[in-house]
């Protein structure tokens, strides 16, 4: 199906859902990742010489020629085997088996005999294979790349996804041979609740990812920092889709000395501002810890919802009062994030995490929540009535009206006379009040103080209310009307009405 014939009108600026998947599959080291982020347009997948730093399918969406697509980059396909490599190359198959397009991805040169047995492998999916030759850059090693046409493929084409030779003429082929007739415009109401699983190494976020989404994407091991890229996928839980980013372990500056590490440390930070809720993992054993508590303060900056996991909750003593205890605990070190919600569950098994999920929906649900301007402001009077401003000389403020700017993240602007002169302690107040009366219980709430002269109209409105004061103190005055009173006569037109003209005294 070429461009043209595509049934919809994509825009940009909308997400879409039921896209067609594109992966990218090859021998280690062949410029894989490098080409998923050249057509993604942004640095996603770790780049490095080493061959193998994919270890788990990455996942993005992106815009190709107009058209979004599913992008996959997977593991490097290797002969001689060790570590995880069965692993990696167990979650590639199961990616091209899904896929819609395979983009297989060979290096300018001879073929290696990884390439041989690789191109052996994919004949059963010929109909849906594209076959790219990377690095020729400046036309290097074309000539020889057509030599691989003895392989019995139709075509080749050849590119430099370091400096982006013939990368248009890819994304044409790419999105010439997909159907884009399935894809659905993904609105709020349905879109993907996005939730990013991040904590320490070794916490269980792979083995949490694994059970939520009925598969084995996320490849887990007892040895830390097993996953390096954002492992991203999907699942529907009480009919709503949820997107699962599966993130490296953060581990402190001093301990991160590998460059793939740093950089996918810096990469799972980065998924905060991808994410609607965060799945802080933290070990029951271990408890909440300084470096979970940076995570939080950075996921409670961005207006993150923040659910704290204490995972291996089976392997606690279970007492009585065992959950109130820790829970007491993590509040007392971290009392900033007392209105997260703390949820114990065993990945593991699963036990717990239906609770989890239903307590992510609820906080999905105050997160895009929206409160109108009328019922907002009604609220507002009775909390300045239930604790006015202080009434000092320099203290003193008053708080004409609030309104919602946005949601997810929510935020509210107060419009006051002095900005300056509204305290914490009052802020918190308000916020307290958003959370009891207008159920925002579980989500970080931002505050801003805006200055704002008198608004027009309620001055307008206090104006007559003097008015209506005045004569009704002084009736002879209103009994005069408008073109004058007894005591203070005002000429007809009012007190601005024009002056006879006066001629001026000539200087001098």
């Amino acid at each position: 199906m070429t461009p043209t014939e595509n049934p919809l009108q994509f825009d940009p600026a909308k997400k879409y859902r039921k896209l067609p998947i594109v992966a990218l599959a090859g021998r280690p080291n062949v410029g894989k990742s490098t080409l998923f982020n050249r057509l993604l347009r942004e640095r996603r997948s770790i780049t490095d010489p080493t061959p193998g730093v994919t270890r788990d399918p990455v996942e993005a969406d992106a815009f190709i020629v107009g058209n979004p697509v599913r992008l996959v980059d997977t593991g490097g396909f290797k002969l001689e085997r060790e570590g995880y490599d069965d692993l990696v190359i167990e979650k590639t198959i199961d990616t091209l088996e899904r896929a819609d397009l395979i983009v297989l991805v060979l290096e300018a040169g001879d073929p290696t005999q990884e390439d041989e047995q690789f191109i052996d492998f994919l004949r059963p999916y010929r109909d849906r294979l594209l076959v790219v030759v990377n690095k020729c850059e400046g036309g290097r090693g074309e000539a020889a790349s057509w030599n691989l046409l003895s392989y019995g493929f139709d075509s080749i084409l050849t590119v430099s996804a370091e400096h982006g030779d013939h990368i248009s003429e890819l994304e044409k082929a790419i999105i010439a041979s997909l159907d884009f007739s399935a894809v659905e415009v993904d609105d709020d109401e349905t879109r993907d609740i996005r939730v990013a699983l991040i904590g320490k190494p070794n916490t269980g976020k792979s083995t949490l990812s694994n059970r939520i989404r009925g598969t084995e994407s996320s490849i887990v091991s007892d040895v830390p920092g097993t996953t390096r890229d954002v492992v991203e996928g999907r699942f529907v839980y009480k009919k709503r889709a949820f997107a699962v980013l599966d993130t490296a372990g953060i581990r402190r500056k001093s301990k991160v000395t590998e460059n793939i590490e740093y950089y996918s440390v810096n990469r799972a930070i980065k998924t905060l501002d991808e994410a609607d809720i965060v799945f802080l993992m933290i070990d029951a054993q271990e408890g909440l810890t300084d470096q979970d508590k940076k995570i939080a303060a950075l996921a409670h900056e961005k207006g993150r919802g923040i659910i704290l996991v204490l995972n291996k909750w089976d392997t606690i003593p279970q007492v009585k009062n065992s959950f109130e205890a820790a829970s007491d605990r993590i509040h007392f070190l971290f009392g900033q994030m007392e209105y997260a919600p703390i949820v114990p569950i065993c990945a593991l098994n699963g036990t717990g995490v239906d609770k989890l999920l239903d307590t992510a929906l609820r906080m999905y649900a105050q997160l895009t929540r929206k409160v109108e301007t009328g019922p907002l402001n009604q609220a507002l009077e009775k909390w300045l009535e239930d604790f006015p401003p202080p009434g000092g000389a320099h203290s003193h403020f008053k708080i004409r009206y609030a309104t919602q700017i946005s949601s997810n993240p929510v935020r509210f602007v107060f419009f006051t006379s002095k900005p300056e002169a509204v305290g914490d302690t009052y802020v918190a107040y308000l916020r307290n009040r958003f959370r009891k009366d207008l159920g925002f219980s579980m989500i970080p709430i931002d505050i801003e103080m805006r200055g704002s002269r008198k608004d027009p109209l309620a001055a307008r409105k206090e104006r007559e209310q003097r008015r209506e004061a005045d004569n009704k103190a002084h009736p002879d005055r209103a009994a005069a009307g408008p073109e004058g009173r007894p005591d203070n006569p005002i000429p007809a037109g009012g007190a601005k009405a024009k002056r006879p003209y006066a001629r001026r005294r000539p200087h001098g």
